[in-house]
């Protein structure tokens, strides 16, 4: 049986929680009262009159408008749309206007996408899901896509709550909010749910970067997906510019703390790791004054490190793990070359990196390792085609010499400004795993390194 939009709703609405919405249906012109679902009214209760079942709406609508849908029932697209009315009576005079067109009218409290929250779709044991865009975000590159389990363990770890889909089954478009909406009064929303009958589960692309990764900041979601999957993370307190702040991992023993900023995207060694405690405020003010590259800022338990490096798949499909004893910083910036690592530390490390891996595929991490177990500080997705000798493969009429010692900065200029006809020769020693190599990589100019 065909159900109109505001029947549908009605139904869903018996589900779980929907946004507040009023409907009219057009009887000799004018608009009727159909359903109506309001916080703190009983479901359909029955107006006097189109004003006062508006007023209701928005008196409880969080934003303090309302917005006014029209169509027919054969038709299943929406005619004119009216998006965020503050008044009664801009809201009731267009319901009067559209019902003598012999229009249908739903009139709903306006939720705003760019709250800081998700929309997406359930189906087939997958979740998918974008920030500040509709639960139609899914037919758009970019979106987040992960096991149902794990996707819901990501968003209540970020916003403290998990979707709540009411029981709702088959293909289930939803989104969350960081304040309480909707009829029900509560951070999940329903939109529109169809059985699908019987469905094989489907597979998610858990892949990143993506858009939720850039709205936390990559390195926040690499380290949340790293905790999810099992992996051994120090516990991270994440002080975010779109989310609430929120904690996840373990305590590691030491006391002492380090500041992490994290970008919208992997920007191998270009902003601040810092130590000890800095301002986190004065931090991003100065290296990200437009608010547009530094999603986050993390403080996070350090580590007492024996050991620390990174591991990444090669060309060849092995992974490699490389490392200094102590810290990894000056080995990461490329100012210190890799060690030979005692093999018990290159097994852990493998152990850690293929756990992540069968969750993942091929994934590249940073690592840290304090005598007793590897603690994961970075996790990126992906395999690369690097070699000890040629970090990205391509041939070129010319190459440009650099000098391994120059360093990262020097490196990251030379990458920015080459000629497209020209590749990059490193004369030196670097790690494969070191920052140096990511950003060749991510610059996808032609590299190889040659001994001095």
């Amino acid at each position: 049986m065909h159900l109109r939009k505001d029947e549908s709703l009605d139904a869903l609405a018996e589900k779980g929680n929907v946004a507040q919405f009023v409907s009219f249906v057009p009887e000799q012109g004018s608009p009727r009262q159909s359903h109506l679902r309001i916080l703190g009214h009983v479901p359909n209760q029955s107006f006097d009159d189109i004003r006062s079942a508006i007023y209701a709406l928005l008196a409880n609508s969080p934003d303090g408008t309302v917005n006014v849908r029209s169509y027919t029932p054969d038709s299943p697209r929406s005619r004119e749309f009216l998006y965020a009315l503050g008044s009664v009576d801009e809201a009731a005079s267009a319901v009067e206007r559209l019902s003598a067109e012999g229009l249908y009218t739903i009139v709903n409290e306006t939720v705003d996408v760019a709250d800081g929250g998700v929309s997406g779709v359930v189906q087939a044991g997958v979740i998918e899901f974008a920030p500040d865009d509709t639960p139609r975000c899914v037919e758009k590159p970019g979106t987040a896509s992960l096991p149902l389990e794990l996707g819901t363990k990501l968003l209540e770890t970020v916003y403290g709550f998990a979707p709540d889909l009411g029981g709702a089954t088959g293909r289930v478009e939803f989104s969350i909010h960081p304040r309480p909406r909707g009829w029900r009064g509560t951070h999940t929303l329903l939109w529109e749910q169809e059985d699908m009958g019987q469905e094989e589960k489907a597979m998610a692309r858990l892949e990143w970067p993506n858009r939720f990764s850039r709205h936390i900041g990559d390195k926040l979601y690499g380290l949340l997906m790293a905790h999810l999957a099992g992996g051994q993370v120090p516990r991270t307190f994440a002080l975010s510019r779109r989310v609430a702040p929120f904690l996840f991992g373990a305590a590691t023993g030491s006391q002492e703390n380090w500041i992490r900023t994290c970008p919208t995207e992997q920007q191998p060694g270009l902003f601040t790791t810092h130590r000890g405690w800095l301002d986190p405020y004065k931090l991003l003010a100065g290296e990200d004054p437009d608010g547009t590259a530094i999603a986050s800022v993390l403080s996070q338990s350090g580590v007492v490190a024996h050991y620390a490096g990174a591991s990444l798949v090669d060309a060849n499909g092995n992974v490699v793990v490389e490392g200094v004893a102590g810290l990894g910083d000056a080995f990461m910036l490329g100012t210190h070359l890799p060690e030979k690592l005692p093999a018990e530390i290159i097994a852990d490390v493998e152990r850690a990196h293929c756990a992540m891996s069968q969750t993942f595929g091929s994934v590249r991490t940073e690592w840290v390792h304090d005598g007793q177990s590897v603690w994961i500080v970075q996790l990126h997705r992906g395999a690369t085609t690097s070699t000890a000798h040629v970090l990205v493969p391509g041939e070129r009429d010319k190459w440009v010499g650099f000098q391994a010692s120059q360093g990262l900065e020097a490196l990251r200029a030379l990458l920015s400004s080459i000629d497209h006809d020209a590749g990059v020769e490193i004369v030196g020693e670097i790690g494969i795993t070191s920052h140096m190599a990511d950003v060749v990589r991510k610059s996808a100019v032609p590299t190889r390194v040659v001994r001095a």
